[in-house]
């Protein structure tokens, strides 16, 4: 965790950190660049658009609502179906990249502040192609959602399948 502070810190890109837990010891060293909260509603945040990306253990609500919101995603698992996800996020998605680190789950703070030096560089053609990706994940995901989009017909259909299993057994 030191060495993840200490590289976003180094990077000198603006943040915003959510730490529930022992935020004192992030907001000592964050300076103008950065703001720590214990809370805050991540899919709000992540869709105002002065957000340029979001560091993910690839947990699937965070995953769904980075691509619902459409931005950037650095990818970093942990354990579980973080790994498959982030999989999906980088290799089928194509909407960002995943944190490389050896084989003890450790990354330098050096590759953490080149890493987001990069991923927030505008000019980078890879962020470019990135960048127009995320934009069409996130047209599929409001189409999905809208009133008679997919999401809405198979909830109904789930329910309309509920309904009727329960009137046979009743």
């Amino acid at each position: 965790m030191q060495e993840i502070v200490a590289g976003v810190l180094d990077s000198d890109v603006r943040f915003l950190w959510i730490a529930r837990e022992d935020a004192s010891r992030l907001q000592e060293g964050e300076g103008s660049k950065g703001l720590v909260v214990p809370w805050c509603d991540q899919l709000k945040v992540l869709c105002h658009p002065s957000i340029g990306g979001l560091w993910s253990y690839c947990e699937w609500n965070s995953t769904k609502e980075g691509a619902f919101a459409g931005v950037l995603m650095l990818t970093f698992p942990l354990k579980w179906d973080q790994f498959p996800n982030s999989k999906h996020i980088v290799e089928n998605w194509k909407m960002g990249w995943t944190v490389r680190r050896n084989e003890e789950i450790l990354v330098t703070r050096e590759e953490i502040s080149d890493v987001l030096k990069r991923f927030m560089d505008l000019g980078c053609d890879e962020g470019k192609e990135m960048r127009r990706r995320t934009q069409e994940i996130r047209e599929i995901c409001r189409l999905a959602t809208v009133e008679g989009g997919s999401s809405q017909l198979q909830i109904k259909a789930f329910i309309n399948d509920i309904t009727k299993l329960h009137n046979v057994r009743t």
